[in-house]
């Protein structure tokens, strides 16, 4: 039985097996535990009220012990947040821009990201911003920007919009620890997709920051900020009640902000505990399956090899809609991503015809998910071929975004 046939029937409120969701890069379906999550949720609410929390700490743990497994980093620092923006903010409020004012990033960085580093840019901070292509030498383009005057390199592993893996990070890591600057890197498109070990990566040093909106089926509220070692010193500006558990009363000294241990000091506050008890359903439901990081990184390989084959079948003009041919699969992460002017009106006509993706810019993303057939797949990319004839049909609408 093949992976998708085994697992298509734990997702029978979605209704995985009826429509064709390429949006696994994105908005993964759920499977029907978590709806268990939510139940127990509102149990532990009605049966303890203001109690409840002890129960719910618990399932935040299992979350962080999941984000440790899929770090590779049994020892993790682990602060959580619900959204990664909200866990950028605390790390860049953390830093010394003052004494530091520059900071190092990339054109190819997801918008909570670009847009508040953007802005940082408006308010004096000396943002630069390297091209993510060609993404074979970012990572050595990235290393060559960093000086004494930088505060923070901030850079994807996977790039989003692309699906380009960026190799030779550890070469960014040296940089940076070699003038004490810091280095976060967005894994969100990595984890559950591509195995990630930091300490293999030479990323030992780095901040790290993710989430299990998209590949790991978590849902939304459901992200993570990965401490290094040396973060036990630092204050970040921007804190939350939550930072003072743990703190030994006083031990900031009269009048200072006193931060707890370890990732407590980048802590929020009060928060909906409810995604937390439907992350660790999940979770759970993944070990049960035996969807390890090796076992879901085969399954992504072979899926998007599926696709980009049957794309290729469609003799489609290089004009209208490509894909990158020059890189190997292993250089690329969970989705296939055609690039064409036509992005968002081919979204909008495969929409039309059942087939959920997303476009960014330029690019069209197909996203496929283990629980989704090759008899799936490949139909999609057939709805994707008579989109693009519908295309060539009509005027052209160039720019379509």
């Amino acid at each position: 039985m093949s992976l998708a046939a085994r697992l298509a029937p734990h997702y029978s409120r979605f209704r995985v097996s009826e429509r064709l969701l390429l949006t696994g890069h994105s908005h993964q379906a759920w499977p029907d535990v978590a709806l268990l999550g939510l139940e127990e949720a509102y149990a532990d609410a009605a049966e303890l009220v203001d109690e409840k929390w002890s129960r719910a700490f618990a399932r935040a743990e299992d979350v962080r012990e999941g984000f440790r497994r899929l770090l590779d980093d049994p020892d993790a620092e682990i602060a959580l947040g619900s959204s990664t923006h909200e866990l950028l903010v605390r790390f860049l409020s953390a830093l010394d821009l003052r004494a530091r004012p520059r900071i190092v990033t990339t054109d190819g960085e997801f918008h909570s990201a670009r847009r508040q580093l953007a802005r940082l840019g408006e308010a004096g901070v000396e943002l630069v911003v390297v091209s993510a292509s060609p993404a074979d030498t970012l990572a050595e383009r990235l290393a060559a920007e960093v000086d004494e005057r930088t505060a923070a390199v901030l850079t994807s592993s996977v790039l989003f919009a692309t699906s380009r893996v960026v190799a030779g990070l550890d070469e960014v890591a040296a940089a940076c620890e070699r003038v004490g600057a810091e280095l976060l890197v967005d894994a969100y498109h990595q984890l559950g997709v591509v195995p990630l070990s930091l300490d293999a990566a030479g990323l030992t040093n780095a901040w790290v920051v993710g989430g299990g909106y998209k590949y790991l089926q978590l849902g939304e509220g459901n992200c993570f900020l990965r401490l290094p070692p040396h973060a036990s010193s630092m204050r970040p500006v921007v804190t939350g009640w939550y930072a003072e558990f743990g703190a030994l009363a006083g031990a900031g000294g009269a009048g200072e902000v006193v931060y707890g241990p370890g990732a407590t000091r980048f802590a929020g506050s009060t928060y909906d505990p409810t995604s937390h008890y439907r992350a660790a359903r999940v979770l759970r439901f993944f070990a049960d399956q035996g969807l390890t990081a090796d076992v879901l990184a085969a399954s992504y390989r072979r899926q998007r090899e599926v696709l980009a084959s049957a794309f290729d079948a469609l003799g489609a003009s290089d004009e209208v809609i490509t894909r990158d041919r020059t890189t190997p699969s292993d250089g690329f992460g969970g989705f296939l991503s055609l690039e064409t002017p036509h992005a968002g009106r081919l979204q909008e006509l495969l929409a039309g015809r059942g087939v959920l993706t997303d476009s960014r810019g330029s690019h069209l993303r197909l996203g496929p998910a283990p629980y989704l057939s090759d008899a799936q797949l490949t139909e999609a990319v057939a709805h994707l071929g008579e989109a693009i004839r519908e295309l060539d049909a009509t005027p052209r609408r160039t720019g379509s975004v």
